[in-house]
């Protein structure tokens, strides 16, 4: 299938975005990469009216790092393979270093952009796994306003987020590595560059662990629990299998899900010790 028609606008400037956006509303979706949106234009999931293309907007073509407030700020028309390819991420943002190998293959990161992974929200996609399991946040614009939301606010479903229609996810900001804070990543696959059937983020301090699993559930969930070990490790573990309410589907039951949850979500918080 080909996509219903549409109008196209190439935005030069945010604001020639945000006027789009604030004129057409629902009838208008956001092009950056396009890795994700023509896939749903093509099968007719989505039938917008306008399409707001980004990719040459200059002013949102840029990852920077934030020191005052501690983040890594990805604004909306860089790409993934522009983060990935920092030579200083492995230190910025360690976690978001691990994943990226994971995601679908170089040719898609070289085009796909970061803050367009976070706006489709599929819930085995690796980016929004990684924003969770920081707990990052996005920023949203529009004509008349910015505003900001914790990433546990902003994925409210499959597919679905808290932003409004004429809003642009203008950057997501991933915090920065803090002293004493470990990483480790995980995710099976029927294949290298497909989506995770479960992926599991682990960020682990002296006192606590921080845990995100992603492909199970309708959206990214997160746990933090204190320094458990052994059995209480193994406990907790199993309680959060049951807890995502894993269903059976073309690719894996739920039992064997459950069970994935378990195996993955103790190598990653053992690698992060």
């Amino acid at each position: 299938m080909k996509p219903a028609p549409f109008d196209y606008l190439r935005a030069m400037t945010t604001q020639d975005a945000l006027d789009a956006l604030a004129q057409h509303g629902e009838d208008a979706r956001v092009l950056a990469g396009g890795q994700s949106l023509m896939a749903v234009l093509n099968m007719r999931l989505a039938q917008p009216r306008m399409l707001v293309d980004i990719s040459r907007t200059a002013e949102l073509d840029a990852v920077r790092v934030d020191d005052r407030a501690g983040h890594l700020v990805v604004s909306a028309a860089a790409t993934q393979g522009s983060v990935e390819w920092r030579r200083s991420l492995r230190d910025e943002v360690p976690l978001l270093a691990m994943a990226f190998p994971h995601i679908s293959h170089f040719q898609i990161r070289n085009r796909g952009t970061v803050c367009g992974s976070i706006a489709h929200a599929d819930p085995s996609a690796e980016l929004p796994l990684v924003l969770s399991a920081l707990g990052g946040d996005i920023m949203l614009r529009s004509k008349k306003k910015r505003r900001t939301l914790a990433a546990q606010d902003f994925f409210q479903g499959m597919l679905m987020t808290a932003r409004e229609p004429d809003e642009l996810v203008e950057a997501v900001r991933f915090p920065l590595k803090k002293p004493g804070e470990r990483h480790a990543f995980a995710e099976f696959s029927a294949r290298h560059g497909d989506f995770a059937l479960v992926a599991c983020a682990a960020v682990v301090t002296d006192d606590a662990i921080r845990i995100a699993v992603g492909g199970v559930a309708d959206r990214p969930v997160t746990e933090i629990w204190p320094r458990l070990a052994g059995d209480d490790l193994r406990g907790a573990l199993n309680d959060l299998s049951w807890k995502l309410n894993a269903q059976d589907d073309a690719h894996i039951s739920a039992k064997y899900r459950r069970n994935l949850v378990r195996q993955l979500g103790w190598r990653v918080i053992e690698e992060a010790k």
